[in-house]
């Protein structure tokens, strides 16, 4: 269960809330680079402030793409509804765009990539598109963006706002690993923690099973959807809409695409920023540090501002969950709170303090009535699960897209093994992150292509780096590395001090910043601390918890 990408979730809920706060006095941000002022000139397709690329180690030269497809006519017609959702306004056209299946044979099959598009309002003032991508891996950017959209209402003004779903992920062949009832049963059945050699050999018989049935169902995709295609993807979506550079707005997981799109494609990167930065340098066993450090810290914050001791609350919440371990707790729906949901509720109001209130009651229902009905719903928001027991397929498509891009294969000895070490971490977090590094990828089908994502790149303009001192899935010191590997003169770091995942939106310091680079090309200089707003939403995340990400992950962002 992973926790890399609760963005796109999160944007859902982005909403009038964000816009109507007033202006936040006496902001400032953390810049690495202080001397830069602004970009050579005042459009996203200005000349590069940085050297003339050099050698990239990783990426290798693939096939020129055919004509057919760098050339194709998008034809945007009026968007139908997703499942369980409405259609979103009149001013919204969706479209598909073919790309090759494997960019080593770009003459050969193809899928496609479904996009949505909302246009420019001020058409003579227009600036190009602007391609979002909300995390994940796994989530719609089609649905997520006009539900989310209010948000980047100035973006708006002068970009086309265009999302996508990457390749794998629902409308563009999305992949599929099991049905309702098989994930039902696995979320009653499987111990996310085992204390017992039966527990474990459940629980990876029950990986294994989850990664041959998405090869059943969705074998011929399963080889191609990591993200070094979704970033070639990328550029061909920026080569059909007509633009000269790729514009881009990238959350937690997007961060990583982003960083990749920057490594392949650097002479091609215009205005970027990577808001919620995924750590770049940690392969599994780190980022199942960074986040068992990242949600710790943030639920020690959240201990601190119920007047609590956080060392002594953390304890009493992990008696807690020992206790629903071995018993668990009734529901009015008449299901059980097992400990994975139990850890999974109290995992989804982390992402932001304006949900803080949601795990009060949740926690006091649960030790003082021994009931479980407020975790289960947070748990339920989190898995993508509704009322009537359908779930989303987005745990679906992030662990195919992770699993093919990470050479990780933990074992369940080297899990075990790790436990003290992440027990002392986390007592609530620490050993249901580690034991998920064994399962994750578990006997997965098809081989992974990194240990961890190359994003240098130089010869790329100026790209905007945010983190967030608070934020649980994709820790701070993460975001810096991602600034540091991007290179001298293209990460420029922001450092939003505050609570959740994400930025913008929550600061009206980081918004109007991030709003000024996209729109007039100015970077930021000066060296002054952000100011947090208390209990406000970032555009990631807003004050009503929803759906949330399919999994607590070991391997960074959501």
């Amino acid at each position: 269960m992973r926790a890399h990408g609760r963005a796109q979730r999160a944007a859902l809920r982005t909403g009038a809330a964000l816009l109507a706060a007033g202006l936040l006095a006496g902001c400032g941000l953390l810049s690495s680079e202080p001397d830069v002022s602004e970009l050579a000139d005042g459009r996203p397709g200005g000349a590069s402030a940085s050297p003339a690329p050099t050698g990239l180690k990783d990426s290798p030269k693939t096939p020129e793409l055919p004509s057919v497809l760098t050339s194709q006519h998008l034809d945007w017609k009026r968007c139908t509804a997703p499942r369980g959702g409405n259609a979103p306004g009149s001013a919204w056209r969706c479209a598909s765009v073919d790309v090759p299946l494997d960019y080593a044979e770009p003459s050969g099959e193809t899928l496609s990539i479904a996009l949505v598009r909302k246009q420019a309002r001020d058409r003579g003032q227009r600036l190009g598109s602007l391609l979002f991508n909300f995390g994940g891996p796994g989530g719609s950017g089609v649905e997520t963006l006009p539900r989310a959209a209010r948000a980047y209402a100035k973006l708006n003004s002068r970009y086309d706002l265009v999302s996508f779903d990457p390749r794998g992920v629902a409308a563009s062949s999305g992949v599929r690993c099991r049905t309702d009832k098989e994930q039902e049963q696995a979320h009653r059945n499987i111990d996310m923690t085992p204390d017992t050699a039966a527990e474990e050999e459940a629980f990876i018989e029950d990986a294994a099973d989850f990664g041959a049935g998405c090869e059943r169902r969705s074998g011929a995709v399963l080889p191609h959807v990591g993200t070094t295609s979704a970033a070639r993807d990328l550029d061909l979506i920026r080569q059909v809409l007509g633009d000269e550079k790729l514009s881009y707005f990238g959350f937690s997981y997007g961060t990583e695409l982003g960083g990749t799109y920057a490594h392949i494609f650097p002479h091609k990167v215009g205005r970027t920023v990577l808001d919620a930065a995924v750590d770049p340098t940690a392969d599994g066993i780190g980022h199942a540090r960074n986040q068992t450090r990242g949600f710790q810290r943030a639920l020690e914050n959240y201990l601190k501002d119920r007047g609590q001791d956080p060392r002594t609350a953390s304890e009493r919440i992990a008696r807690l969950l020992a206790r629903i371990d071995r018993s668990p707790l009734p529901t009015d729906s008449g299901r059980e709170l097992s400990e994975s949901l139990a850890i999974t509720g109290i995992v989804n109001p982390l992402y932001s303090a304006s949900d803080w209130p949601a795990l009060t009651a949740a926690l006091d229902e649960a030790e003082n009535n021994g009931t479980g009905n407020g975790l289960l719903r947070l748990a339920d928001s989190y898995n993508g699960r509704d009322e009537q027991g359908r779930y989303d397929t987005q745990s679906h498509s992030q662990r195919a897209i992770s699993c093919a891009d990470s050479t990780f294969r933990p074992s369940v000895d080297e899990a075990r093994a790790l436990l003290p070490e992440f027990r002392e971490l986390s007592p609530v977090f620490g050993p249901f992150l580690v034991w998920d590094t064994a399962g994750w990828c578990a006997q997965w089908p098809v081989e992974g292509e990194r240990e961890t994502p190359e994003t240098s790149a130089p010869g790329a303009g100026p790209i905007l780096v945010v983190g967030t001192t608070g934020d649980p899935a994709t820790p701070y010191e993460g975001a810096r590395r991602m600034a540091d590997e991007l290179g001298e003169g293209v990460g420029i770091m922001l450092t939003n001090k505050g609570e959740g995942h994400g930025a913008y939106g929550g600061n009206d310091c980081v918004t109007s910043t991030i709003d000024d680079y996209f729109l007039e090309g100015k970077v930021p200089a000066g060296i002054t601390p952000v100011h947090p707003v208390s209990g406000r939403p970032s555009a990631l995340r807003s004050h009503a918890p929803d759906a949330a990400e399919p999994a607590l992950r070991a391997d960074g962002a959501t």
